[in-house]
């Protein structure tokens, strides 16, 4: 029997949001001058009356726009040894090392940006479905290369990336409104399983 994973990131497999924590952890005078000024866009948010997907790329922006990829990805490594393991679940991270991978695939399928999920993805040996940064000339752009892997979106990205594959059982992990399309969509869905 062929089965397909697919977690949620943030409070599904880790203990928190990994959004802030990198952030404040690049550069905490920027982090904090960045929060201040994006307080009115988190309450607009709160209301639901503003887009996730604006005030998430503003925020990250102001951090980290006009930064070059390598030191990114050098801070992301670095961030990864500084959290792991203790950042994630106990239960999570029994379940993923104990995963019978001889019939299984899996994917984390999250909202949270590529560079800093990806030294956690890589470590579970788990594919990586994210919001991806933009580059040019290896410089970030402070926009997303792809839509906020949110929602619907994480149904999208699941199907274009098993088109041509055929599973027997699809099971979803997920913790928040955002994850509510994806555990529809899975033939086996879990809500806060590691909790």
């Amino acid at each position: 029997m062929k089965k397909l994973y697919c977690f949620d990131f943030d409070g599904t497999l880790t203990y928190r949001d990994t959004m802030f924590l990198y952030l404040k952890s690049y550069d905490k005078k920027k982090f904090y001058r960045q929060f201040v000024k994006h307080t009115p866009l988190f309450i607009l948010l709160k209301l639901g009356l503003i887009e996730a997907e604006k005030v998430k790329r503003s925020f990250i922006s102001g951090v980290l726009k006009g930064e070059k990829k390598e030191k990114l990805e050098l801070k992301a490594q670095k961030f990864f040894e500084e959290h792991y393991p203790q950042i994630i679940r106990k239960n999570a991270l029994d379940f993923i090392e104990n995963m019978d991978r001889e019939n299984t695939e899996s994917l984390i399928v999250t909202a949270s940006v590529d560079l800093w999920v990806k030294p956690f993805a890589d470590k579970f040996q788990i594919k990586l479905l994210a919001t991806e940064a933009e580059f040019l000339n290896g410089i970030f752009t402070g926009n997303f290369a792809t839509k906020n892997c949110n929602g619907r979106e994480k149904v999208n990205r699941i199907k274009k990336e098993i088109e041509n594959e055929k599973f027997d059982k699809i099971i979803a992990f997920g913790d928040t409104s955002g994850d509510r399309e994806m555990l529809a969509f899975a033939d086996e869905s879990h809500f806060k399983f590691f909790h």
